[in-house]
């Protein structure tokens, strides 16, 4: 409805000129109150229509198209019996009401807009006001009525192009959208499926860790193995070690509600980002990591495990590619939360960089499970409506890679 708006419009200006040009210019004596009358109407109808579209936010029907391209044939038919009948030589813009209507409506809708047309030519040959003009040219023909004609299919093929290649845009961002969607539902099914694994995997791995500790804590009380001081040490991490894997599968298992949780932890951003950097440095060590706030505001939040895992596989994937050095820094601009994560790494392939977020694509070829982490990343931003930006920085702010998360600040306060 949109674009037959568009159109209109279009045909109200053209109307105006046309008949001004064959009034004033050639000559010709039109009934100028009757065809002005007649371009109010089109032009308070198109006022209603997009009253109705937009003001009152009502759905457009086909029904509604079909009233309007009506409307068209009418107002036509009324414009062509004041000037001439059908030897107006814009006779011919009853085909751009067929050609519309083969395009934006149904068959049945489509054979009556043709049927009325038909009806309107075969009227205007009986019935008409004529004009009272002598046209002599050296070939026998009217001279001005072949103007008349040239303009006329001028102005039907330029209306028609630009409406089929608005129409031809317009199915393009459609089949993109489409496109994007059922991408979106196979990462999120894809997502789905890794979740059930992963509790399913939680599950299996409970009984062996709960064995393991049992075995470990017998030997932690045996004097023969305590009293060998590497020995015990070992057995110190390996218990480290075991309740870490008991930590995680706990928050598995947590993350995908099937256990019960002491309750949501209200905190602030400050203190949650603080609380997840510590954390993950507890089980990581490098020789330079930093934590940058600027001009970040505090403010009151839930504490969201999924957050704080996408922002843990940002510093780990940071930290496989540069082992030395990570940084974190905190931004905000306006209502939106920027989470900067940069490297000193190798940086991202370009191929990487053209299929961002997708599973499986990763610089990581060696190792199974590749291309998880920003997958995961992305879909997370996604999900509080946010997006993520990966890029390489130039050598003369030191190389590496620079990964941006942009979150809506609404999506995360309360």
């Amino acid at each position: 409805m949109q674009l037959l708006i568009q159109l209109r419009w279009i045909a109200v200006v053209g109307q105006v000129v046309t008949i001004s040009l064959v009034h004033y210019g050639f000559q010709i004596a039109l009934p100028l109150l009757p065809m002005a009358l007649v371009l109010v109407a089109l032009v308070t109808t198109n006022l209603a229509y997009i009253y109705w579209s937009q003001g009152l936010h009502r759905p457009v029907t086909s029904r509604s198209v079909f009233y309007a391209l009506l409307a068209d044939v009418l107002a036509l038919t009324i414009q062509l019996y004041l000037s001439g009948g059908a030897s107006n030589p814009f006779i011919y813009l009853y085909l751009l009401q067929g050609i519309l209507s083969a395009v934006l409506l149904p068959a049945h809708y489509t054979w009556c807009v043709v049927a009325a047309s038909f009806v309107g030519v075969m009227g205007l040959t009986l019935f008409h006001q004529p004009l009272h003009v002598q046209f002599v040219s050296q070939e026998g023909l009217p001279s001005l009525y072949v103007v008349g004609v040239l303009i006329s299919f001028a102005l039907t093929s330029i209306l028609t192009i630009v409406f089929l290649t608005r129409i031809v845009e317009n199915t393009r961002r459609r089949d993109k959208r489409i496109s994007n969607m059922r991408q979106r539902a196979s990462e999120e099914e894809h997502i789905v499926r890794l979740g059930l694994l992963a509790t399913g995997a939680a599950h299996e791995l409970g009984t062996p860790m709960a064995t393991m500790s049992v075995i470990l804590g017998d030997w932690q009380h045996m004097p023969a193995l305590m009293q060998d001081e590497d020995l015990r040490e070992d057995l110190q991490e390996m218990q480290r070690q075991l309740l870490r894997c008991k930590s995680i599968v706990s928050g598995v298992l947590l993350s995908a509600g099937e256990t019960r949780a002491e309750g949501t932890e209200s905190t602030t951003f400050a203190s949650f980002v603080q609380g997840v950097v510590s954390h993950w440095q507890a089980h990581n060590s490098l020789q330079h990591f930093a934590l940058h706030q600027q001009g970040v505001k505090d403010f009151a939040m839930l504490s969201d495990t999924a957050l704080q895992q996408m922002i843990c596989n940002l510093l780990d994937n940071a930290l496989e590619a540069s082992p030395d050095w990570v940084e974190l820094t905190l931004s905000s601009d306006h209502d939106q939360i920027r989470i900067q994560v940069r490297d000193h790494g190798p940086g991202f392939d370009a191929a990487v960089l053209q299929q961002l977020g997708q599973c499986h694509v990763s610089t990581k070829q060696e190792r199974p499970g590749r291309g998880l982490g920003l997958f995961l990343v992305t879909n997370v931003a996604r999900a509080l409506g946010g997006r993520v930006h990966a890029g390489n920085l130039p050598a003369q702010q030191g190389g590496g890679a620079l990964v941006e998360v942009s979150l809506p600040q609404s999506a995360l306060a309360i």
